[in-house]
């Protein structure tokens, strides 16, 4: 199976280590000195890791940074998680865009439908990304879970009865252990009303180590479990990665991808095209493409709604229609989706429509 970059394990570190999820966790990039050993820093880069020292710490795993192209700060990989000073260049930036605070009745679940919750179980990462949505909680202490914490949120969807679709999200759910996993997914297998659970992860593109044998057998004796994962870029398609997605389907658990529309990244249909088709190729599903939030340090990576629009619009037509996520804006009041009006509306008897390739097509509909 095609894929797009290998990662190059620093001299001197053991295969053992570099494919051990723990090691990968515990050596994390966390400075400039770290980050040398990866790329070659800019200017702007290493000004900005002192200016956004307080803000937003970064944190990139060594697999996902011997991703980046050493020597291009304009790297697709390395712009997404190496801080920038245009993240300082955002006046009309928010701390909390889609008011998720406000939608939280116990700490860390957020209610924006009546059937279903996001639950974030964690404030922890392998990589902190420099869009990332939650930016006023990860890694911050205030927002981490104890396990009575866990529980409490726990027993509030347990006395919900409405509630039938759980997304287990974070920061990420699969830095937790396997069993504290177990737990809480058995917990919730314990709630009658509880019909799905879902997981919203990275670690398959950040950490694909991370996503082993074992691990799927644990998720495996709670289906049905789906998956949600994230890749943004063809060049985060390793063999690693497309390992991990592999175990996690041929354990019977369908994958889905959420990616962000990012300036300068993902924002040109050839790219775009070319993520998705691998993203089908290994059996994972493009479900959404998020239009990046008006959220406060990202005003870089923004791309004008309009242009979203025509991006997606040149695609339909030019690639399965199974390889489109549906490109979407993320409201206070849920997911909304946005896309070219093909339906040009009612002409006497007829229903007017626009195809791919620009064709009209009148049908009858008395």
């Amino acid at each position: 199976m095609k894929f797009f970059n290998s990662e190059r394990r620093p001299d001197g570190v053991a295969e053992a280590d570099w494919t051990s999820a723990t090691w990968q966790m515990q050596n994390r990039v966390r400075d400039a000195e770290g980050l040398a050993r990866f790329i070659s820093p800019s200017a702007d880069e290493l000004a900005a890791i002192e200016k956004l020292a307080t803000t937003f710490r970064f944190v990139i795993t060594p697999y996902y940074a011997s991703l980046m192209d050493p020597d291009d700060p304009a790297c697709p990989l390395r712009r997404q998680v190496v801080p920038a000073c245009a993240e300082l260049e955002d006046s009309a930036g928010l701390e909390d865009p889609l008011d998720e605070v406000a939608h939280s009745p116990v700490k860390n679940v957020i209610r924006v439908y009546p059937d279903r919750i996001a639950f974030c179980v964690n404030n922890e990462c392998a990589l902190y990304c420099r869009f990332c949505l939650r930016k006023r909680m990860v890694g911050e202490p205030d927002w981490a879970m104890q396990k009575r914490e866990l529980g409490e949120a726990l027993d509030w969807i347990a006395r919900t009865p409405e509630i039938r679709d759980v997304l287990l999200t974070g920061g990420d759910p699969l830095v937790y252990s396997d069993d504290r996993l177990d737990w809480l997914i058995t917990r919730l297998r314990e709630i009658p009303h509880v019909e799905i659970v879902r997981l919203g992860t990275r670690l398959p593109v950040t950490l694909p180590y991370r996503v082993t044998d074992e691990l799927c057998e644990r998720l495996r004796k709670h289906h049905p479990v789906w998956v949600n994962t994230h890749f943004n870029h063809p060049r985060e398609i390793t063999e690693p990665a497309i390992e991990a997605c592999t175990r996690l389907v041929d354990a019977g658990i369908p994958v889905g991808n959420q990616s962000v529309l990012l300036k300068g990244i993902n924002d040109d249909p050839e790219t775009m095209k070319q993520l998705n088709e691998a993203l089908v190729a290994m059996r994972v599903r493009p479900y959404y493409c998020y239009q990046a939030q008006l959220l406060a340090g990202t005003a870089h990576f923004r791309v004008r709604i309009e242009d979203g629009i025509e991006l997606f619009q040149q695609l339909r037509g030019r690639t399965s229609g199974f390889a489109i996520p549906q490109y979407v804006l993320d409201t206070p009041h849920g997911k909304v989706p946005i896309s070219y009006p093909t339906s040009r509306g009612r002409a006497g008897d007829d229903y007017v429509v626009e195809a791919w390739n620009g064709g009209i097509w009148r049908e009858p509909n008395p």
